[in-house]
């Protein structure tokens, strides 16, 4: 056999031993997925679990998306709903057959909406806000002035911040925390 052959026999079989525990560890990652996924579409620059991210990618329950400014992301969520996380957002998307939820939203600005029968919600630093009935519900949490403004456009849900619970119905809104003095709320509610 000569040098050559020896060598790219070699190569193969060194490839072979890099490539396989690789693979093997992403076909176990996928496996051990459960429960429902997202679609994502994206406008601009979105990272998910900080990897730039393109529209059509699968989105697991668990995953932190972040928007950057001017840019968006909406997970579609199949019977369940959709969450959009507006500019300049992050925010851990948690999400099961029965809820989807905005966990942990850190920055900025994100919509849920949840079909009826689905409880929808999202975590601020100030709260937590949980859609209250079985019924379709839509809502924005804004947390770009430093507090967290609810806005509901269907549904009715609560947000629950120390020991006040405070009800929000569709076409109202409400905060919790403090906002920062001559900060006004980004975007359409």
């Amino acid at each position: 056999m000569s040098t050559q052959t020896q060598r790219s026999m070699l190569l193969v079989f060194l490839a072979a031993i890099l490539v396989v525990p690789v693979t093997m560890g992403v076909t176990r990652r996928l496996q051990t997925q459960s429960g429902p996924t997202g679609r994502l579409a994206v406008i601009g620059q979105v990272t998910v679990n900080g990897t730039s991210a393109i529209s059509g990618a699968t989105v697991f329950s668990d995953s932190t998306v972040t928007t950057a400014q001017n840019s968006s992301a909406v997970v579609s969520l199949g019977k369940l709903g959709r969450v959009e996380v507006m500019p300049s957002s992050n925010t851990k998307l948690t999400f099961s057959d029965t809820s989807i939820h905005a966990a942990m939203l850190e920055s900025g600005r994100v919509r849920v909406s949840s079909s009826s029968g689905v409880t929808g919600g999202a975590t601020t630093n100030d709260g937590e806000v949980v859609t209250v009935g079985d019924r379709m519900n839509e809502f924005t949490v804004d947390t770009t002035c430093g507090n967290t403004l609810v806005s509901v456009k269907k549904g009715t849900v609560e947000l629950r911040a120390g020991n006040s619970v405070k009800q929000i119905a569709a076409g109202g809104q409400d905060t919790a925390g403090t906002a920062r003095p001559g900060c006004t709320p980004g975007g359409e509610r």
